[in-house]
């Protein structure tokens, strides 16, 4: 525990805050203690993970709750293919310890940096059509509430607060156990190609259906796109050398990126030239590996970032408008635009509630302008039907939230609940989720 003020800021260096007191338990016993000594003070405490959120969710200038070092002991089932780990672990760490149980998480995102419980809490999704959120994997969770009671929540216990807290945006409790659903140890064949954009979109339907895992990114000013695909194989028979890894996925994907995001930013007029010449510099490669070592890759540029997840069909349209606010913005975007898929779930807030989505993830460069870019695409999503990423830089509010979940005031009413006086809120909460 820290007396004294702390200061905090997120990984994209966008969002920072000073707290009042930091706490770092060990314990469910000392996480309810924690409530309650900031219930005592009169004061509001926020849960912290890695900071790979881009929204103000986990600040606060009353106590600070940091799970890194919470303990709850680990479980593994590998008969059920189920694993019960504490809030606090990063997802590097699940997956190396799920590796060592021949076991794996049947989606990731292209991160895993992040915290289980801030992963979880903020709708965190890879891509894969047949494929929910990384929520969707969630059998059993456990939180504190705002008013000290430790719940079990499954889909048999607390069935409300267990549709509520899988995407919770920490608003109803802390998480502090979480049980996921897991699969066998698989292995994956990547194949990453460059591809005009027009083509993909004509062949989109049986490209999404004909693979487990699809993604691209489009890059502005052009009409090239890189492609990848994901899907399962037997043998792990092509591995990536080394060498072409670190080229690849250090060097070029972050090295000579930086560089060229560097160029950009200091002289704007040469991005439409730097992202043509990215278009044509990525190559055709195939390779296998272990899958979560092939979902996930480094991202040491850094950047920040809007995402919304839309209605399926909308694609074209959405990427018709976006081609047009890029190219009218009075600035210059230096990110490509990335395009990913996942299917419906029942769970209250995540962004696939109830519908197939397909997700836009626009980035803007560290120190570049974004706030017009972001503004404008997110109108054009809105419109669509789109929903934004809770971990994502958006601009939306309750009121107009509220017509984008069908169960939103269901949301609401287990808040109210679970944290009657608001001991988990803060200004990103009190816009989204109401006062």
């Amino acid at each position: 525990m820290s007396g004294t003020p702390a200061a905090w800021s997120n990984w994209a260096g966008n969002q920072h805050s000073t707290a009042a007191l930091v706490t770092h338990p060990r314990t469910v016993a000392e996480v309810v203690d924690a409530v309650g000594a900031a219930a005592g003070a009169g004061r509001t405490i926020r849960a912290v993970g890695s900071g790979h959120s881009f929204t103000g969710a986990a600040l606060t200038d009353g106590h600070r709750l940091d799970l890194s070092d919470l303990d709850t002991g680990v479980t593994v089932d590998a008969a059920r293919r189920l694993v019960t780990v504490p809030a606090g672990m990063t997802l590097h760490a699940l997956n190396e310890l799920l590796a060592t149980h021949g076991l794996a998480l049947p989606n990731l995102g292209d991160i895993d940096a992040q915290t289980v419980a801030g992963a979880l809490s903020t709708g965190t999704h890879g891509t894969g059509a047949r494929l929910g959120c990384l929520s969707t994997f969630v059998t059993a969770l456990t939180l504190v509430t705002g008013t000290g009671e430790v719940l079990h929540c499954s889909a048999e216990a607390h069935r409300d607060v267990f549709a509520a807290a899988r995407v919770g945006l920490g608003a109803v409790g802390v998480l502090v156990e979480v049980t996921l659903r897991c699969v066998d140890a698989f292995v994956l064949r990547a194949h990453e190609r460059p591809a005009a954009l027009d083509a993909v979109l004509a062949d989109l339907p049986s490209l999404v259906g004909e693979h487990d895992h699809v993604e691209f990114y489009w890059f502005p000013y052009t009409t090239r796109v890189q492609v990848k695909t994901n899907d399962r194989v037997d043998a792990d028979d092509r591995p990536l050398p080394r060498w072409r890894g670190w080229l690849d996925d250090e060097f070029l994907a972050n090295s000579v990126f930086a560089g060229a995001c560097r160029l950009g930013r200091a002289v704007p007029a040469l991005a439409p030239g730097i992202s043509a010449v990215s278009a044509r510099a990525l190559t055709e490669r195939t390779y296998t590996g272990r899958s979560d070592l092939v979902f996930c890759t480094p991202r040491r540029v850094r950047f920040v970032e809007m995402e919304y997840a839309l209605p399926r069909a909308v694609l074209p349209a959405a990427l018709d408008a976006l081609r047009r606010i890029v190219d009218g913005l009075p600035f210059k975007v230096l990110f490509p635009v990335e395009v990913r898929f996942t299917a419906a779930d029942d769970i209250w807030l995540s962004h696939g509630y109830g519908r197939d989505s397909v997700y836009l993830a626009i980035h803007q460069y560290v120190g570049m302008p974004f706030e017009p870019y972001f503004r404008a695409f997110e109108e054009v999503a809105t419109e669509l039907g789109g929903r934004p990423h809770w971990g994502k830089l958006h601009y939306r509010d309750a009121a107009s939230l509220a017509t984008a979940y069908p169960k939103f005031a269901d949301f609401l009413t287990v808040r109210d609940r679970l944290d009657p006086d608001r001991l988990f809120t803060n200004p990103y909460l009190a816009r989204v989720l109401g006062a």
